[in-house]
């Protein structure tokens, strides 16, 4: 008979292995040595625990599941409990035992953790739909269309929820994302009727525009191209390709217009700068006029003067209150000159200045003889109030005086 510390051999053969529960029988061996019998079932017990092992190493360290896990437990807890290895059995029904509660354990997380996902989830696609609701209302159809497509993309990558609550939340989805559909449709269909409207008036200011372009009637057709281009802008934008065609052949139609004008103006605008040297010099000549030494020969040489500006044409309108401001000055100054002489020449108003003047001499002269007397009594109040007096009678008289001498004297 052999035996080791978990089991032995007897006499007939039979192997026996020792667990908690007493002996138990793991076989009969005849064909050979008890030792090599006890080597034999010690060998499948090795094996039993290099297969625990590795089942205790995929449990802790890769995803299989719960369900797999189990089977491959309990397929080798049928082999320990079959007793035909030799070995601890007992040590191995533990570790089995505590790789049934980490699978459980680890079913248990993956539950809780599966219900967070699937919440997060649903959470996360009712923010979605959310969004898309919003979305469903905006007018800014290029951003708001490209965010429901990427919706759509994030929608597809969340898990599942049960098939009631994915369904009603998907139902909402797709009806927010039909709605902006039906009114972005509806929106450029209204857009396109309205840039073919907006075709068929440009389309008409450009048959305008271009019937005009050969004009010569420069103020009124500049006028009307800046009506046709105020037109223009308020008639709104039409499809692309037309716009751009329609605008072509409007500008166009207005630059041969302005060019031709452009070539007259600057002929024009030669001519009146060579007439604006021509109106200084005259200027130059009336101003040597001034001051004024003989009125009558002055009155003629400055008919002289201005029938020869009379006849140079116009000056560019910027120059032309200078210019024409300096011929004005000359006049005046030989209006002022004729006022002047008719002033002295004029007996009556030479007589009516003398009389006046007069007057106020014999009045100051008298106001002052007053003045003495109401001193010389001692009535000083008196001679203050008559001094008042004389002192406007003075002024007048020193007015009279100087228009006296304009008379000559």
């Amino acid at each position: 008979m052999s035996s080791d510390p978990w089991g032995r051999v007897d006499e007939t053969g039979t192997v026996y292995v020792r667990t908690a529960d007493g002996e138990q029988v793991v076989g009969s061996w005849q064909a050979g040595s008890p030792e090599e019998a006890l080597a034999y079932f010690e060998r499948k017990y090795e094996g039993i625990v290099v297969e625990i092992g590795l089942l205790e190493r995929r449990v802790k360290t890769t995803d299989l599941s719960a369900k797999d896990a189990t089977t491959a437990i309990e397929h080798l807890r049928l082999q320990v409990d079959e007793h035909h290895a030799v070995g601890d059995l007992d040590a191995l029904r533990k570790r089995l035992d505590a790789l049934v509660a980490t699978v459980d354990s680890r079913r248990e997380e993956r539950k809780a953790q599966k219900a967070k996902q699937t919440d997060e989830a649903k959470h996360a696609k009712e923010a979605l739909v959310t969004e898309a609701e919003e979305l469903a209302q905006s007018e800014q159809w290029r951003s708001a269309g490209e965010r429901l497509r990427a919706l759509v993309d994030t929608w597809k990558s969340l898990p599942r929820l049960d098939r009631k609550s994915d369904d009603e939340l998907w139902h909402r989805f797709s009806h927010a994302r039909s709605a902006f559909s039906k009114r972005r449709k509806a929106h450029f269909a209204s857009l396109d009727a309205q840039r073919e409207e907006a075709r068929k008036a440009k389309e008409k200011l450009v048959v305008e525009a271009e019937s005009l372009s050969g004009s010569t009637d420069w103020g009124a057709t500049a006028a009307r191209y800046r009506d046709l281009m105020t037109e223009w802008k308020a008639a709104g934008r039409a499809q692309r390709e037309a716009e751009d065609d329609l605008w072509n052949r409007f500008r166009g139609a207005q630059d041969v217009f302005f060019a031709a004008r452009g070539e007259v103006f600057a002929e024009r605008d030669a001519e009146q700068g060579e007439n604006l040297k021509l109106k200084e010099e005259l200027a130059v000549e009336a101003e040597r006029l001034v001051p004024v030494k003989d009125l009558k020969a002055a009155r003629a040489a400055f008919r002289a003067i201005n029938e020869r500006w009379e006849a140079v044409g116009h000056v560019p309108r910027d120059a032309r209150p200078k210019v024409e401001g300096r011929m004005h000055a000359v006049e005046r100054a030989l209006q002022e000159a004729e006022e002047s002489e008719w002033r002295r020449t004029n007996p009556e108003a030479r007589a009516r200045a003398a009389g006046l003047t007069g007057q106020l001499q014999a009045a100051v002269d008298k106001l002052r003889s007053q003045i003495d007397t109401a001193r010389a009594s001692g009535n000083n109040a008196r001679a203050d109030k008559l001094a008042k007096e004389l002192e406007g009678r003075q002024a007048l008289l020193d007015q009279a005086l100087k228009g006296l001498e304009e008379f000559g004297g």
